[in-house]
């Protein structure tokens, strides 16, 4: 068979989307005592720091019988301005799959084009697709299903932000952006969903929240982003999600965010550790989702 990737959520149909969804569920329940890994290795290419990338697929990869080896930018001639293609070519003679987290998307398909073994896009500038499998088992679980269910997304139309909108495309669910102009999501990625599903950009965070099922959110300046910091909290001022946004939503709305938080700007500690919040029951699911990913393209 041909070797798969999973740069981005369309990579995956909807029935895909579906099984995975299952089959980390089972995971998750301890039903699934396989190793289909073992005397495998996950080759994790790391050019952005990491908690829960790295642990997740560190070890999600033992928990399947197979090992992780870590290789940060200073590891690799990659570091020294090794071409990506190159060592595409190099590492596929000697692991059985990649995971890389980078900042620039274009390095992410120049290494799929040329690896032989799968590749996953464990996160770049544009896209967060494993973060949003997460966010998908975590909906499932929370609140029964996409189907029929409005999501919100309140603040920067980032990479997490884009990763939502294709799952929505995909899945055929309604999403509202809140975004303030100059914030909004990719224009190319939202286009392309408008014409699969109901998707809309709202200025104001009310009316994008109203009565939905799924309030999300992520931090207003993104690693890299550190020295517009100060410009993006006056840009996104009245874009926190806060006890008084949250009673806009459905009375049984759950609250998201990717994490790491700044507490007090994009979310109120209030919110992150409210009733509603289960930020860290989708943390969680990064591990058995992507468990369930390394399966399906590794196995």
């Amino acid at each position: 068979m041909p070797k798969r990737d999973f740069l981005q959520i369309p990579d995956l149909t909807a029935d895909e989307i579906r099984e995975l969804l299952d089959l980390a569920r089972k995971m998750k329940a301890g039903k699934y005592t396989k190793r289909p890994l073992a005397g495998k290795t996950l080759g994790m290419i790391f050019t952005k720091s990491s908690t829960r990338t790295r642990v997740s697929f560190e070890v999600g990869t033992f928990q399947l019988g197979g090992h992780a080896l870590f290789l940060s930018a200073r590891d690799l001639q990659l570091g020294r301005g090794e071409p990506i293609k190159d060592t595409a070519r190099v590492l596929s003679r000697y692991v059985d799959g990649i995971m890389i987290r980078t900042f620039d998307h274009a390095d992410v398909v120049e290494l799929a084009r040329h690896a032989s073994v799968p590749v996953v896009n464990g996160l770049t500038d544009h896209l967060h697709p494993c973060q949003v499998l997460a966010d998908l088992l975590t909906v499932q679980e929370c609140v029964g299903g996409w189907e029929g269910k409005v999501a919100a997304w309140v603040g920067d139309g980032n990479n997490v932000a884009n990763s939502w909108l294709h799952a929505a495309g995909v899945l055929g669910f309604e999403l509202r952006l809140a975004c303030p102009e100059g914030f909004e999501p990719d224009r190319e990625v939202f286009d392309r969903t408008k014409e699969l599903t109901t998707v809309s950009i709202h200025e104001d965070p009310e009316e994008a929240v109203q009565g939905a099922h799924v309030v999300n959110t992520d931090v207003w300046a993104s690693m890299g982003q550190e020295g517009e910091a100060e410009a993006r909290k006056l840009a996104f001022k009245g874009f926190s999600v806060d006890a008084q946004l949250m009673r806009h939503a459905a009375p049984d709305a759950i609250f998201l965010h990717c994490l790491p938080a700044h507490r007090g700007e994009e979310v109120t500690d209030e919110v992150i550790e409210g009733a509603q919040s289960r930020v860290f029951d989708q943390a969680e699911n990064r591990l058995h989702v992507q468990k369930a990913l390394l399966v399906m393209l590794m196995e």
